[in-house]
């Protein structure tokens, strides 16, 4: 159970600290301890049966609060690749930098000081960090300290140290941090991390950022709640071969989308190299599924916890990098120059005499490879003339023995290994066995010629002195045999480990390369095959997706996915209103657009039949919210605090995605509330944005004349809504599922309710209760006319001309309520109801709001 245990605590709640003591009675010991930022001492156990799918990071920070917002200094490290970085930037007071640097980073640990944590401002922090899901640790203040770190660093980071120095002053607050982070994860203490570090700078403005409402409502990250593998992105693009490389390198890049344009186009190249070139895509991936993870190998040869096995599955890898090579050599498609400057040049570098054939050449000279088919990892005896000088002796004594045994036979006459057995026991070393039976016909013998061992039921067991010495020989012989293959296997592991920085290297593109084949296959696999998308630079061109598709609700089983168009273009639709009944599509068509143009930005080809993209900096989503009742938060307080970080954290260069925005408070408090938001966005923001709402009312921002008391006027606003049919006959509703210029001029709730068996007297009485809130509105919405399709403008109407009438059509239905018409015959009854008309008709002359009913 202890396994499964630590991947829980570690793994997937990640908010614990693991200890490991032995021990009994009083006295016990921590033996060691592990945080789901820092796995170190469990590695083994937890990745003894599973593929380590993510590298952890552990991160340090320091806020400096000030007026109008604060300064945030972090530092991190990632233990398994060996990297220390630093960070510095603004932030407002929701922390929406902050909480995409930790998303992109892939945090899973954040040591704070103590001060900081006891802080006021510590409140909207903490929001912050619990959205990201990581665990927070609180340090003393003394720990976050500058002092001697350019001593320190020059001890870990290889290299001069004078680029150290210039990167650490070009920062106030991140040093302290990473000083903290260098004492809390002990980095000193190992000898092995000397010169093995490399430190940079994290640039907040080289990814595009991505929060945590943003990861989840674009499901890019797989949740313990899928029921399947495709219903994440990183599930539906994880087809990679390699033994946990690619997934982890997968896991950074869909946390870190490209914002350079080069470096995008460069990736997109080598996906279409490998979708045109289907024979290469599958000769490579064949090869690619022999590459153990060579990083954990790495590091673990470097830790100086490796063994043989270790060094064994690091030379099964290097030898598929001949096969990987040729593979590639056969390509002669137009991206046979790129393939060759960002493939074959290294790979040709680093499997030259110098580098891993000299370490091919080392394993099948040092390793025993014939013994590997019986599982075991041993030095080959020709390799050392100590160690075969040992096996020499062993064999021969082996030799003299079966001599004895012989000889035995011959003395007793029994039959050899029928009769006499000859065993080797630990205890005894080398001895005869006779069953009972036996044992009467050569008592005689035994007692004059043997020395008797034990008796017991399944024999007699017994020796002479002949034996008695060669088998003491032996056993000294074969613990110097162990000995010297001891000293051995730790010379050839200590010069294995040599050769870490080309495993490194090769680790890096075979890692790159798997997860671009990945992408290739999932796009030349897809029922509908997936197109290359042309990416402009940020402040350039529009976002046309024609025919896109959601890749995740496509991959499902039964779903025959019907594409739409999505055309945001600068000035005209830049700004999308999206109407339509409950279930008809709206949130997934919203969606697909972010997840297709994250998709792009990753290096993927996305399903659409064309499409071209501007590149954004960030995706802003907010789409559906819970309770978080634990931090007394309400839905629409959630909502709220999720569209306050949009208002202060989104530029005309980011793309957001509204879902359903005020539904958690009054009718008029979120229509007003959803308007503003609007407003601000298209006039202030001026970012391209998707809005999906039932407010119909909200489509008159498209409109020139929104107000009828304003002059503004919204440019680049348009109206879409996704269609349904009605039969007007049953009134059954059919979604068609297409998004279609134009707003919707009605909603569809009772319908749905419907679709969800309420009881049919709970639905009349919806329907009655519905059109008499629509008929007696004060704010009566009309459509001036049919070409204006779904166009909206408000009636204003005098609330004394609304109270006279009210007062008067009251008095007209207590006048009628009140005729005797049990006592009056036909003619007489139909008289005085033309009267009481007559005299409504009179008044309602000057009031309008009674004409409505006339």
């Amino acid at each position: 159970m202890f396994e499964t245990v630590a991947r829980d605590v570690l793994l997937e709640r990640a908010d614990h600290t693991l200890e490991l003591y032995e021990g009994t009675g009083a006295n016990w010991r921590l033996v060691k301890s592990a945080t789901p930022g820092n796995l170190g001492s469990f590695e083994e156990i937890l990745f003894a049966n599973n593929e380590m799918q993510d590298s952890p990071v552990i991160v340090a920070l320091i806020a400096n609060f000030r007026e109008n917002g604060c300064a945030v200094g972090l530092s991190y490290v990632d233990l398994t690749k060996r990297v220390l970085g630093l960070a510095e930037f603004p932030d407002d007071s929701h922390f929406t930098n902050l909480e995409s640097a930790l998303v992109a980073l892939g945090c899973k640990e954040i040591l704070l000081p103590v001060e900081v944590a006891k802080s006021s401002e510590y409140r909207s922090l903490n929001d912050a960090l619990s959205r990201c899901g990581a665990m927070v640790t609180e340090r003393k203040k003394a720990e976050f300290k500058g002092r001697d770190l350019v001593q320190d660093l020059g001890r870990l980071v290889k290299g001069s140290m004078d680029p150290v120095r210039d990167l650490l002053a070009a920062f106030e607050l991140a040093p302290a941090a990473l000083g903290c982070i260098m004492s809390y994860a002990d980095l000193l203490a190992d000898e092995s991390n000397y010169g093995n570090y490399k430190i940079q700078r994290y640039d907040l403005a080289r990814y595009m950022r991505l929060d945590s409402a943003a990861m989840r409502a674009l499901n890019v990250m797989e949740s313990k709640a899928d029921a399947n593998k495709n219903f994440s992105l990183f599930g539906l693009l994880n087809r990679t071969c390699t033994a946990g490389m690619g997934k982890r390198l997968l896991h950074m890049w869909l946390k870190q989308p490209l914002l350079d344009v080069n470096e995008i186009n460069c990736r997109l190249d080598l996906v279409q190299a490998f979708v045109e070139d289907g024979a290469l895509r599958q000769d490579l991936r064949q090869q690619l599924k022999r590459i153990s993870d060579m990083e954990r190998l790495t590091r673990s040869l470097e830790k100086k916890r490796a063994s043989l096995v270790h060094v064994v599955k690091l030379y099964q890898s290097s030898i598929r990098l001949s096969f990987i090579k040729s593979a590639l050599e056969q390509y002669n498609g137009q991206f046979a120059s790129l393939i060759k400057e960002r493939y074959l040049d290294p790979l040709e570098n680093w499997t030259d005499d110098n580098h891993l054939n000299k370490f091919i050449g080392l394993v099948e000279a040092s390793v025993d490879l014939e013994q590997l088919e019986n599982g075991e990892y041993m030095i080959s005896s020709g390799y050392d003339s100590q160690l075969l000088a040992l096996k020499n002796e062993q064999e021969s004594l082996e030799h003299q023995i079966h001599d004895l045994h012989r000889k035995a036979a011959n003395d007793l006459d029994l039959a050899l290994d029928k009769a006499l057995k000859l065993e080797k026991g630990t205890q005894h070393g080398y001895a005869f066995r006779i069953t009972k039976k036996e044992e009467p016909k050569v008592r005689k013998k035994l007692n004059t010629q043997f020395i008797l061992i034990e008796t017991r039921k399944d024999g007699v067991k017994f020796t002479n002195i002949k034996l008695k010495k060669l088998s003491e020989h032996y056993q000294k012989v074969v613990e110097e045999y162990k000995n010297c293959q001891k000293e051995l296997v730790a010379r050839v592991v200590q010069t294995a480990a040599t050769f870490s920085e080309v495993f490194e290297g090769v680790a890096w593109s075979l890692s790159e390369l798997d997860v671009l084949l990945s992408f290739a296959d999932v796009a030349a696999s897809s029922p509908t095959p997936y197109t290359r998308p042309l990416i402009t630079p940020l402040d350039e061109g529009d976002i046309i997706l024609e025919g896109s598709r959601h890749p995740c609700v496509e991959a499902q089983d039964w779903v025959n996915f019907i594409p739409n168009d999505c055309k945001l273009v600068r000035g005209k639709s830049w700004f999308q209103i999206i109407t339509g009944p409950n279930m008809g599509g709206k949130s997934t068509f919203i969606r697909q657009v972010g997840v297709n143009i994250l998709m792009a930005q990753v290096g993927s080809f996305i399903p659409c039949d064309n499409a071209s993209i501007s590149v954004r900096d960030c995706i802003f989503a907010r789409v559906g919210a819970g309770d978080c009742q634990l931090r007394g938060v309400s839905t629409f307080m959630q909502e709220m605090l999720e569209t306050a970080s949009i208002l202060k954290g989104a530029t005309k260069r980011s793309l957001i995605i509204i879902d359903e925005l005020g539904r958690g408070t009054s009718t008029y408090d979120g229509f007003g509330l959803a308007w503003a938001i609007c407003e601000h966005i298209v006039e202030v923001i001026e970012a391209p944005t998707l809005f999906a709402t039932h407010f119909h009312e909200l489509t008159a921002l498209a409109h020139e004349n929104a107000h009828e008391q304003s002059s503004k006027k919204f440019i680049g606003v348009a109206n879409y809504h996704v269609s349904a049919h009605v039969d007007s006959s049953t009134r059954k509703l059919t979604m068609l599922y297409k998004v279609e210029p134009g707003a919707c001029d009605q909603s569809f709730g009772i319908h749905v309710a419907e679709f969800a068996n309420f009881p049919e007297n709970v639905v009349a009485l919806a329907r009655a209760k519905a059109s008499e809130l629509e008929d007696f509105s004060p704010i009566t919405i009309v459509a001036p006319d049919a070409k204006e399709m779904g166009s909206k403008r408000k009636r204003n109407w005098d609330p004394d001309d609304v109270h006279r009438g009210t007062e008067r059509a009251r008095q007209f239905l207590k006048d009628f309520s009140e005729l005797p018409l049990d006592k009056m015959d036909l003619k007489q009854a139909l008289q005085h109801i033309s009267k009481l008309k007559a005299d409504l008709e009179k008044d309602a002359v000057s009031c309008s709001w009674l004409q409505q009913f006339l």
